[in-house]
């Protein structure tokens, strides 16, 4: 019974919360709600000021798709999902004896608040990174990924066009990531949130950047672009480009891949066809071997 109700009082709490944000009661450097939305503002504008797809329409291909991707994960799902989230914590800390400093490699707590979000950052980024190479890798984990890759046009809503088995499928490596740091006190994090969110949307926006030589540290549009290619090289069948905020970590393993700088690359894969054009079709996308 203490199961149900710590289930339906995450729920309600999350539920509470989201709402709080929506009515300005959440202090603004917590608020996702409206972070979410003024970034996303911002980035169209310079979508809107400086095109590289100067044929591409603002409002493009799924636009408003891709828009009410970027709610439903960030907040619908997070909802529906947050009292199964609680109910495992629950269990794996008390019922199995684990702690969040049960795996923890590297202490930081006598660090500096910036040099802990730092090393937070380097890490969970690395962990993404290595979670997306695994889902161009694997065929179950692809036939999800394969809603992302759907994306015929880009721009900035596009970063947040995923399916909602993504969501589960990164959670406990970010939980892993988390576990491996000790002494870390995440009141911070909300710097790493938006930063990852503002920089995910310019990688997906209709921007022609590429940040000179920082190209070799972060992702960009013209790198992301390659990303999203149709076409593949031979020997990058699994896919090239898979940086989520940091380009290094493809350089280091050498899954970078940029041949020339072509806005105009058709984008998708072999048998995108196949994808539902509604949400409600892709929703339950992947589940079934014919996709």
């Amino acid at each position: 019974m203490d199961y149900l109700k710590l289930f339906i009082d995450a729920i309600l709490g999350t539920i509470n919360w989201t709402w709080r944000s929506v009515v300005f009661e959440v202090p603004w450097q917590r608020n996702y709600f409206w972070g979410l939305i003024a970034i996303s503002l911002f980035v169209f504008g310079l979508e809107l000021l400086f095109p590289w797809r100067k044929n591409q329409k603002a409002i493009r291909k799924d636009f408003w798709l891709d828009g009410f991707y970027m709610f439903f994960n960030f907040f619908i799902f997070s909802i529906v999902i947050s009292g199964f989230y609680k109910v495992i914590s629950k269990f794996s800390f008390e019922i199995l004896g684990l702690k969040m400093n049960s795996l923890s490699v590297i202490d930081l707590s006598s660090l500096t608040p910036f040099l802990q979000l730092f090393i937070f950052f380097i890490v969970l980024d690395f962990v993404q990174w290595f979670t997306h190479t695994l889902m161009h890798r694997y065929e179950f984990l692809w036939r999800f990924h394969k809603v992302h890759h759907s994306v015929k046009e880009m721009g900035f809503s596009a970063h947040l066009r995923y399916h909602w088995m993504e969501n589960i499928l990164y959670k406990p490596f970010k939980v892993f990531a988390l576990m491996l740091l000790g002494g870390f006190q995440p009141e911070q994090a909300f710097i790493i949130h938006f930063f990852a969110i503002g920089l995910g949307h310019l990688n997906h926006a209709n921007i022609k950047l590429n940040y000179g030589p920082l190209k070799y540290i972060f992702n960009n549009p013209i790198m992301h672009l390659y990303h999203h290619a149709y076409a593949l090289p031979e020997n990058f069948k699994n896919g090239v480009n898979f940086a989520i905020s940091l380009s290094v970590w493809d350089y280091l393993f050498g899954t970078n891949f940029i041949p020339k700088v072509d806005e105009n690359i058709k984008l998708g894969y072999a048998d995108d066809h196949k994808m539902p054009a509604s949400f409600w079709g892709q929703l339950f996308y992947g589940f079934r071997q014919k996709d």
